[in-house]
Parts: structure tokens; C-alpha cells; sequence
């Protein structure tokens, strides 16, 4: 986990800065450890014969899992993850995880969509699996000191 050694201030954060981005790894052990904890266990996250037969490419990864994941681009630019007052995705594309060590790798990017007069900023996400977009809109609205 990193954590960002100095933290944004809203009166250095403009529009159109762009956060550090992140590498995200999403393997069916994570999967299945997920299920466990959250009781959603649902086949289609861990059965290829399940998830196909639902008219799925194969596993895929837990909605909220991938969103949770995702999200860390904002709480480890800010170094504090209640800062992050609102999140919001629209899930687009799922994230097919193969049955391998490797399991399916996410790359996300972030900037700052708007600088609000309340000390907050909307950070506008990207994530992306196999090169496309996995979700049609993700923001956090952050509140910085």
C-alpha cells in the first residue's frame, strides 16, 4: 500500500492535474477470499462453466470488489480515505479474471475534474481492462484541507 508523502492541498490542486496512476491485479484466489468475506457467492465469480453459461466470456470479477479496488488511486493521493466524501461508477465492461497465477491486471488514471469553491474537487477515474473502459463514468468528490 503507498502512501502519499505529501498531501494535496486545495489551494495547490488545480483542473486537470493527473494522479499518479495505479496497477491493479485481480486473481480468482482474490475472488473466491472476496465471496467468502462479502457472502456474495454467486458462481459466475469463480466457475467458467457458470459464468458462460450466464452468456459471460468467463469469471468475472466482483462489481464491488473491482469498484473498492479501483478507488484506491484517490485514497492513496490523498493519504486519507474518509476524505473521499462521494464515489460513484457506472459499470460499462466486466473484468474477466483467467484461472491462472496471474489473473486479469486493471490500469487506472485519475485527474481532477473540478475544483469546487467548498474546498472540494472531483476527481474523474479510468479504469481500464484489456484496453478498454470498464466502467462509463467513476468520480470521487474529495474534500482537501
Amino acid at each position: 500500500m503507498s502512501i502519499a508523502t505529501t498531501l494535496p492541498r486545495y489551494d495547490d490542486v488545480e483542473k486537470g492535474l493527473q494522479l499518479p496512476p495505479l496497477q491493479l491485479w485481480i486473481t480468482r484466489r482474490d475472488l473466491v477470499r472476496y465471496a467468502g468475506v462479502s457472502t456474495d457467492c454467486n458462481t459466475i465469480h469463480w466457475s467458467d462453466r457458470a459464468a458462460e453459461a450466464a452468456g459471460l466470456p468467463g469469471v468475472v470479477a466482483h462489481g464491488l470488489l473491482t469498484m473498492a479496488m479501483v478507488a484506491r488511486i484517490v485514497s492513496d493521493w490523498t493519504g486519507d480515505p474518509a476524505a473521499i466524501i462521494d464515489y460513484q461508477v457506472r459499470f460499462g465492461r466486466p473484468v474477466v479474471v483467467p484461472d491462472d497465477d496471474e489473473g486479469a491486471t486493471v490500469e487506472v488514471t485519475a485527474k481532477i475534474g473540478e475544483k469546487r469553491d467548498d474546498n472540494t474537487v472531483r476527481v474523474d477515474i479510468t479504469a481500464r481492462f484489456g484496453g478498454q473502459s470498464i466502467f462509463g463514468r467513476a468520480y470521487a468528490i474529495v474534500r482537501l484541507a
